[in-house]
């Protein structure tokens, strides 16, 4: 295949972008799986921006720097921010039905931890849903987007030219074991975030970190690897899978208790359950394992039964089918790997430190989030460096310089036989997530970084035999990809020494600004995947 673009997600990020370039070359989309499995579709609490009277630029901004712990990216920050306004508008001309006040038809906007405001524009919790239907049916009549569902991306098209490694595309496996390539004039990555490095997650099966392990595998940059966001309320029961409660249930005033019925959120913070999501679900982990429960209870049921129901119609028909009624009772919930504020290094447009790589979404590391993500700010810097991406692909672009006529060695399988038992697959990928929680959730300790680092080698190492050995598979792509991001994750939180954000070691409990740095990985050039240097750098 060949492209000018080669978009490689279908979430809210890639799909605004396959849009924006559509016009001034052919795009092709790829996801490697249906094309509404996404994160995005998953989005419940809505998109941040200054949309009232009484909010302003400068309280949004504030409230992204407290909730950066330190590490923001100011400039970023302000410009994503005040294109806030213009990227809801534009998501409302795309079809998006945010939700209006029946009396005065302005947007009805939430609050989340975090925010001072009310700045959150929604579709009651079925945003991203809403946006995701919205894009997709926009790119599906455009006849210059060519959107290709269940193939997988495998690895990125690279270049040696004149000292410098140029992407011009990747390997794209269509049905089983079939690899063919797909060459492009500019390669965007758009995979979503990783958190099925971890046991338990928010997150949707795909997200296990492919954009960032195949760009660092590359050469590029990637930074703060180690910033991981736990959502501090999952639901918790045997039958839910990856099912979120939103923020925006405790911002609409539901309370956090114990077994009991005891409210707790005030002994850990003057803020109670609007507290930033790192301080929350750090207080939920503490309670937990003082109290040995399982769980702790979210409760809305002080509320209004009629509000409930339309204000939060997924939630209460999930928890409703699972037994639940959260007009009456409490929900019990769990923290769980939600968001990876680390990523690809990218400069103000969405470039990558390689030539012909760009990365937007969840996948990068703009500098907007910092140390913690600010609730709602994610859609948002989806959508701006999109629309930032587009605008530089479209000045910059060069009839001269057209890296899809590279030639490229076709896929070859060599001697590879087919893996009959997938349990290897399985047992690695098991061993993988259980380590990574145990030993680099949201509390850490240096001996067991140490420890974990130790084993996540050796389980990479038999991945890579696996993958030389034998004929790829989408389920060894995952597998190789979470290996990788999750040393990455260990060698980024190993690197600081100290706690800030989303990062909290026992051993250096508090926070230090002679470490008040980005942390920037490199891998090692060799056969060996997992070998990183890492660079501290100033903030930007």
């Amino acid at each position: 295949m060949k492209c000018d673009y080669l978009v490689i997600g279908s979430g809210i990020a890639g799909l605004s972008f396959a849009l924006r370039v559509s016009s001034y070359g052919s795009v092709v989309v790829v996801t490697k799986k249906r094309d509404v499995d996404t994160a995005t579709n998953l989005a419940q609490g809505g998109i941040a921006a200054v949309l009232d009277e009484q909010d302003s630029i400068e309280a949004h901004i504030s409230d992204t720097l407290t909730s950066g712990d330190g590490l923001c990216d100011t400039t970023v920050v302000r410009k994503v921010v005040s294109e806030g306004k213009k990227q809801v508008e534009d998501l409302i001309q795309y079809g998006v039905p945010f939700v209006r006040d029946k009396s005065t038809g302005k947007l009805n906007l939430g609050r989340e931890g975090g925010h001072s405001k009310r700045r959150v524009a929604h579709a009651y919790d079925l945003t991203g849903k809403e946006i995701e239907n919205a894009l997709l049916e926009m790119v599906r009549k455009n006849n210059n987007i060519r959107l290709l569902e269940n193939n997988v991306a495998v690895d990125l098209l690279v270049k040696d030219f004149g000292g410098e490694r140029f992407c011009f595309g990747a390997y794209i496996m269509i049905g089983k074991c079939n690899v063919v390539t797909c060459t492009a004039k500019t390669t965007v990555l758009c995979t979503g975030g990783a958190g099925k490095v971890y046991l338990y997650t928010s997150n949707p099966d795909i997200a296990t970190g492919d954009g960032v392990a195949m760009a660092s595998r590359a050469g590029a940059e990637i930074a703060n690897m180690e910033f991981v966001q736990f959502h501090p309320t999952c639901l918790f029961h045997p039958m839910a899978k990856n099912f979120l409660i939103s923020e925006a249930v405790r911002g609409e005033g539901a309370i956090l208790v114990d077994k009991a019925g005891v409210r707790f959120m005030s002994k850990y913070d003057p803020r109670g359950e609007l507290a930033t999501r790192d301080t929350v679900a750090r207080s939920i982990d503490k309670e937990m394992k003082s109290t040995g429960e399982d769980c702790v209870y979210l409760d809305i049921s002080h509320k209004d039964t009629d509000f409930i129901k339309e204000r939060f119609p997924a939630i209460y028909e999930r928890c409703f089918e699972l037994g639940i009624d959260i007009t009456k009772e409490p929900i019990p919930v769990v923290p769980a790997a939600h968001y990876l504020c680390g990523g690809v290094l990218v400069d103000e447009w969405g470039n990558s430190s390689v030539p012909g790589l760009m990365a937007l979404g969840e996948t990068s590391c703009t500098g907007l989030h910092g140390a913690n993500r600010l609730a709602s700010n994610s859609l948002l810097e989806a959508v701006v460096y999109a629309e930032r991406a587009a605008h530089y692909c479209m000045e910059n672009s060069s009839s001269d310089d057209d890296r899809s006529e590279y030639t490229v060695d076709s896929w070859s399988h060599g001697e590879a036989d087919y893996l009959e038992e997938e349990i290897i697959i399985s047992h690695d990928w098991d061993l993988i997530r259980r380590t990574m929680w145990n030993y680099v959730g949201i509390v850490r300790s240096t001996k067991r970084l140490l420890l974990a680092k130790k084993r996540l080698i050796a389980i990479a190492k038999e991945i890579e035999n696996h993958y030389i050995n034998y004929f790829v598979s989408a389920n060894m792509v995952e597998l190789r990809n979470i290996a990788h991001v999750g040393l990455m994750i260990i060698e980024s939180a190993i690197a600081r020494k100290e706690s800030r954000g989303l990062h909290f070691s026992i051993d250096y409990s508090e926070k230090d600004d002679k470490h008040k740095t980005w942390h920037i990985l490199e891998r090692v050039p060799g056969d060996s995947p997992w070998k990183f240097t890492v660079k501290q750098r100033a903030v930007r």
